[in-house]
Order: C-alpha cells, then sequence, then structure tokens
C-alpha cells in the first residue's frame, strides 16, 4: 500500500494550528485575546486605585498586623485559582468566572505592592510594562499579517529586549542600576541574540 500521510486525529505530527485557520479567524482570536486582556488591566488598575485612594482601607492593609497578614493571602489567591483554571478553561462559564477571581486578586495585590512602593518605582514599573505590551502588540499584528508563528521566544524575546533598552535608558540620567541588573540585562542580551 501507499505511505499514509499524516492524520491529525491520530496524534501525530500537527501542524501548527495558525496554518489551518482562516485569516478571519485568527484576527477573531487575536480580538478576543486583547479584549480579555483589556478587561483584565481595567479591573486591575480599578481595584488597585480603590486600594490606594480610599484611606481607611490603605491604612489597615499598611499600618495593621492583621492588614499584613491579609496581604500575604491574598499574594496566594492568584497561584491558586490558576489550579482549577488549568483543569476548566475549555468549560466556559466557570472559565471566565475563575479568571475574573483571578483578575480581581491581582488587583488586589498590586494595589497593596503600590501602597507599600513609591511613586517612582511604581511610574517606572508602568512605563516598561506599558512598553512591552506595545511592542508585542505590534509584533502580533505584524506576525498575523506575514502568517509567521507565535512560537514562545519570537515574541519574548521581542517584547522584553525593548523593555531592557527602555530600563537601560530611563536608568542612565539618573542613578546607573545595581550590578546585578547590568549583569542578568546582559545575560539576557546574550542570550537574546544567540537566535
Amino acid at each position: 500500500m501507499w505511505p499514509k500521510k499524516s492524520d491529525m486525529e491520530a496524534g501525530g505530527l500537527r501542524p501548527i494550528p495558525m496554518a489551518l485557520e482562516s485569516p478571519e479567524q485568527l484576527w477573531f482570536f487575536i480580538r478576543k485575546v486583547y479584549s480579555i486582556i483589556a478587561i483584565q488591566v481595567l479591573v486591575t488598575v480599578a481595584v488597585a486605585a480603590t486600594v490606594n485612594f480610599v484611606g481607611p482601607v490603605t491604612h489597615f492593609l499598611v499600618h495593621t498586623k492583621a492588614g499584613l497578614a491579609l496581604y500575604i493571602v491574598i499574594i496566594f489567591i492568584p497561584f491558586i485559582v490558576l489550579c482549577p483554571l488549568y483543569y476548566y478553561y475549555q468549560l466556559r462559564p466557570v472559565n471566565y468566572i475563575l479568571l475574573g477571581v483571578f483578575t480581581i486578586a491581582l488587583g488586589f495585590v498590586v494595589g497593596l505592592t503600590c501602597a507599600f512602593t513609591s511613586g517612582k518605582v511604581i511610574l517606572e514599573s508602568a512605563t516598561l510594562t506599558a512598553v512591552a505590551v506595545v511592542s508585542l502588540t505590534l509584533y502580533t499584528f505584524w506576525a498575523a499579517r506575514r502568517g509567521h508563528d507565535f512560537s514562545f521566544l519570537g515574541p519574548f524575546l521581542f517584547g522584553a529586549f525593548i523593555a531592557v533598552l527602555l530600563f537601560a535608558l530611563i536608568q542612565c540620567p539618573g542613578r546607573i542600576a545595581k550590578e546585578e541588573v547590568s549583569l542578568l540585562g546582559f545575560l539576557f542580551l546574550h542570550y537574546a541574540f544567540q537566535f
């Protein structure tokens, strides 16, 4: 007999998922992902702003032992929610509810961390995060338009490279970054340019 072609249902070699989808399905998927991310960012900002700008909440969380204990518990909630989210990622209403709980818990973690941190560090973190998101978005649109695969290293290295460059530009005029950060940046760039 003739050799059989690769059967997708048999679990053999599968082609790249993007190669099977039409461009309309790909753009629908991209819109869905970015809609979910936008909602997550808005909820995180709203919860973090509430934690920081409501005086009694900030005072309780920063100046009491019960607030510190609550902060430690809240830090672990997103990690705990990730476990059922891993198993129910295709069960439609449950995965959205778990994603909402994850987002709200992460918003509390961000808000509490901002309550303990100075404004300059928060501004630097927000700027670097925004630059990484914009660079990943540009890479996504470029790759989708050209039909490239969304492999792990391509978008990650592009976004992280842009963020590291901006971090270096932010740190140069003021104080120079510590040796550990410089060494990590060098190792990251060295690793990135090997691929």
